[in-house]
């Protein structure tokens, strides 16, 4: 009995391990993709004048422990109260860490919220489970209130309530809709090539889908609804266009850079969103 239970508890641990490690390295995946519209990428800091790739960086190694102790919490769990509260005081510690590790600037919030409820719901499956369920899983967690939860001032609600759209609760409350919109380009990546072109490219693609639709909370905080209409209109020219992978679309991809760094606005919810698709990708099959 006891070498069961000490062969199921070194399960857990391997796992969460292997999914904390998937997780950082879906953030810095989509951190060093180039180019990316507004966004941080390996050319330089884009709409932002407060991080840069290595900050970014640094936050990303800084969450592995948070997503480590959400995955161990999650092992062969189900979505209640008590999970739900469990990992809402992981997130609020890794929070602070990551702060801590950034100089008090927010570069993963969001990242914590999605990719820790991914983290959380693949161990729930053992690590074991298709895209579809794993999000479903997700889903129910984030649908459950967390009674622990301080009251705190959040910018994402903010603008939510003021234009009236839904944010990175309601994403994950509806199962990651936009991150289930980017997955097909990624997954037509595994199908056609594994070059390091051909994966910049459906991952690039993959973040034109999410931008096209998402009611971006960054790009409204910064450039309101006119920022996030023009967004929008120059993603879905860049897919119209037949993706950045072509000359049409890559034409497109470089009005759309140029539009929002006028605007001064940077689409850091699609980002988070981006990742989450990677991880996604990256443990789960058709």
């Amino acid at each position: 009995m006891l070498a069961q239970r000490k062969f199921e508890v070194e399960r857990a641990e391997a796992l969460a391990v292997s999914l904390a490690q998937l997780a950082v390295g879906s953030l810095l995946e989509e951190a060093r993709l180039t180019p990316k519209p507004g966004l941080i990428d390996r050319r330089g800091s884009g709409a932002h004048h407060d991080m840069d790739l290595a900050l970014m960086e640094k936050s990303a190694h800084a969450l592995e422990v948070t997503f480590y102790r959400m995955a161990l919490a999650g092992w062969m769990g189900r979505p209640n109260v008590a999970l739900r509260r469990q990992i809402g005081a992981i997130g609020r510690q890794g929070e602070k860490e990551m702060m801590q590790a950034t100089g008090g600037i927010n570069t993963h919030r969001g990242a914590i919220w999605s990719l820790g409820l991914m983290a959380t719901a693949a161990a729930m499956h053992q690590g074991q489970a298709s895209a579809t369920a794993l999000v479903s899983s997700a889903a129910a967690l984030a649908r459950i209130d967390d009674t622990a939860c301080p009251p705190v001032f959040s910018k994402g609600r903010y603008v939510c309530n003021r234009y009236h759209v839904p944010g990175a609760r309601e994403e994950a409350q509806k199962g990651f809709p936009h991150v289930m919109k980017a997955l097909p380009y990624l997954r037509r990546l595994k199908r056609q090539s594994l070059s390091i072109d051909a994966r910049q490219t459906a991952q690039i693609n993959a973040l034109m889908a999410v931008m096209a639709e998402l009611p971006d909370t960054c790009v409204l905080s910064r450039g309101g609804m006119d920022a996030l209409t023009m967004m929008h209109a120059g993603a879905k020219e860049v897919l119209a266009g037949g993706g950045f992978g072509t000359e049409a679309g890559h034409q497109a991809y470089d009005r759309l850079e140029t539009n929002m760094m006028a605007a001064n606005v940077s689409p850091g919810g699609a980002a988070d969103l981006l990742a989450a698709a990677i991880f996604l990708d990256s443990m789960t099959e058709e």
